[in-house]
């Protein structure tokens, strides 16, 4: 389904369902946010992330925690769906923002049981490898709840939003794990090492000796 939406582009990579707080300030934004709370209409984040204006989030605002006299805004909005920009206007018409013709990503949520499993397996131990409360983290997440905790780059982020299955985001992100957990637990060792220098240690010499 194509339609469009004003357009409050940032160098960040919002996610379906994810709670985003912002402190409105440019006067062009500010405007922006006025119009949609106005008309009770969401808007979307598309992530500037390699210098374009293509796949982002649209974005509905939950709460204006507070207006400033100034006319700047903090808000609490949360992410609905994956979109993509097929054109725009930037202004848009009298507007100071641009306004742009997006498409509704289809999200198809087949995620597999077996791959939550080592995912939430392998993020409770790199959890546990940089000293990180893990406490939240239950079994019924999906991809997009772990995100932004899991130490992707906001390159590798950007991509995640392109892909429309949750198993392919599932393979995707335990690629991602599968490499950065024997990079952790070698630092893990490493400080374990410097920590026991000075110290007494029991060694055992080779059989052979």
């Amino acid at each position: 389904m194509n339609r469009t939406l004003p357009l409050f582009p940032l160098k960040l990579v919002a996610f379906p369902y994810q709670n985003l707080n912002l402190h409105v300030f440019e006067p062009r934004y500010k405007d922006l946010i006025s119009d949609c709370i106005e008309n009770k209409s969401t808007f979307a984040i598309p992530s500037y992330v390699k210098n374009k204006v293509e796949y982002g989030t649209e974005m509905e605002i939950r709460e204006v925690t507070k207006k400033y006299e100034d006319g700047k805004y903090d808000i609490k909005t949360r992410g609905k769906r994956i979109i993509k920009v097929l054109d725009m206007e930037n202004p848009y018409q009298s507007k100071k923002y641009a306004i742009g013709a997006i498409e509704e990503i289809p999200n198809k949520n087949n995620g597999d049981v077996l791959l939550k499993e080592e995912i939430y397996e392998a993020v409770q131990e790199m959890y546990d490898l940089v000293e990180v409360d893990n406490r939240q983290l239950s079994m019924d997440f999906q991809i997009f709840d772990i995100a932004h905790q899991i130490g992707l780059s906001q390159e590798a982020e950007y991509e995640l939003i392109q892909i429309t299955e949750e198993r392919q985001r599932q393979r995707f992100v335990l690629d991602h794990l599968k490499v950065l957990l024997p990079k952790l637990r070698d630092v893990q060792r490493a400080k374990e090492l410097i920590q026991m220098n000075g110290h007494f240690r029991k060694y055992n010499p080779p059989q052979e000796f």
